[in-house]
């Protein structure tokens, strides 16, 4: 039986590959004149966008077009076709002395620019002006668009509350039996957050009313990774790859952490025990710098990790068309298919990671003072 389903994930992989591969002969083919570039179309695939691509290029391209949402004089609404599919425009980067291109909006767009995936509200030029990669002669609105890791954010935010509710109606039904079906894979996961995250790592007495904040961002976390990396879903979001959404998981952790911590936290922050007095003008500062050190190394270590594993991946998929070669795939393709293996289990171990570190912040803030 777990061969029959390893198997089948092999096969998802390398049909993934061949949709993916097939996506990028397409899109880069067809302007045999025009050098592959690598870091662009890795750039492309990390970022964010206001599309969802599926498969296909240029003309044949097949996205799923998503709303954009300016807060403007008011608001306004209108899918993101009407950028994607308005007038390219190129302009010299002033400081970097190079073309590069961005998109008038038409219809209900017209007076917005993109560039770079920014929304930008057009002067009386009608042109953007850009310099060392930014533009110069345009204002941002508010945008409030729904881009591809916003939908990616929902559909993980809605998959989590479909999966929990289904495991909480089991054990309400049936009480504390063994349990089946859905159940029987996650009570795994629930206990070892409970057992070896929070309580291992908070008081004894308190780690309870922390459990549902771990288990809450240890499975948004691993199931938001683990939709990064299906490789049949051609144009997938990297949400956790996106340092706006760490950034966020860092700032949850910070405030739980802050906002919990007892009279003891603090007194080895403002009056540490057994430290001379006039070195607390310099550990003072050095303690409160460390209270936002710890989450920022949170959000900087989920960020890279999950970035780079899939900067890997599409590096060693470019290879092929580096060397405008098939023959490549017998090389490239099975180090991508280790490498998507190996973030399988980075994806569990940056969620474990995460919510473990957490508990241990919130533990060393609930602290009570040892006599």
């Amino acid at each position: 039986m777990s061969l029959s389903f390893s198997a089948k994930r092999f096969f998802s992989f390398l049909v993934g590959i061949l949709i993916f591969s097939t996506s990028f002969a397409s899109e880069h083919g067809s302007e045999e004149k025009k050098e592959f570039n690598v870091g662009e179309m890795i750039m492309h695939h990390v970022s964010d966008a206001h599309e969802w691509h599926l498969w296909g290029g240029h003309h044949d391209a097949v996205s799923v077009y998503l709303p954009v949402i300016l807060i403007d004089g008011g608001l306004k609404t209108f899918s993101s076709k009407h950028f994607y599919h308005g007038e390219h425009k190129s302009v010299q980067d002033t400081s970097a002395k190079k073309e590069v291109g961005y998109v008038l909006g038409v219809g209900p767009a017209a007076g917005y620019a993109m560039f770079e995936e920014e929304i930008y509200k057009l002067n009386n030029s009608n042109a953007l002006e850009i310099n060392a990669g930014k533009v110069v002669n345009a204002e941002l609105p508010f945008d409030f668009s729904i881009t591809k890791n916003v939908l990616s954010l929902f559909m993980g935010a809605i998959l989590i509350l479909l999966i929990m509710s289904n495991v909480a109606r089991f054990y309400k039904k049936n009480g504390p039996v063994a349990p089946k079906g859905l159940a029987k894979y996650l009570e795994v996961l629930i206990v070892m957050v409970r057992d070896d995250i929070a309580k291992a790592n908070i008081d004894h007495h308190k780690y309870q009313k922390y459990v549902p904040y771990l288990l809450t961002i240890f499975f948004f976390i691993f199931i938001n990774n683990l939709l990064g990396l299906v490789p049949f879903l051609p144009g997938g979001a990297n949400l956790t790859g996106n340092i706006t959404v760490t950034l966020f998981l860092a700032v949850c952790t910070l405030l739980v952490t802050v906002f919990s911590a007892n009279k003891n936290y603090w007194l080895h922050i403002f009056a540490m025990p057994g430290v001379p007095k006039p070195l607390l003008i310099i550990m003072i500062p050095i303690e409160l710098v460390g209270i936002l050190t710890k989450p920022f190394a949170l959000m900087v270590r989920l960020f890279a990790n999950m970035t780079a594993g899939h900067i890997i991946v599409l590096a060693l998929v470019s290879i092929i068309f580096i060397n405008q070669s098939a023959a490549w795939g017998g090389l490239s393709v099975p180090m991508a298919l280790f490498i998507s293996v190996l973030e399988l289990l980075v994806a569990f171990l940056q969620a474990f990671l995460f919510a473990m570190l957490s508990a241990l912040f919130i533990g060393a803030a609930v602290e009570e003072a040892h006599h």
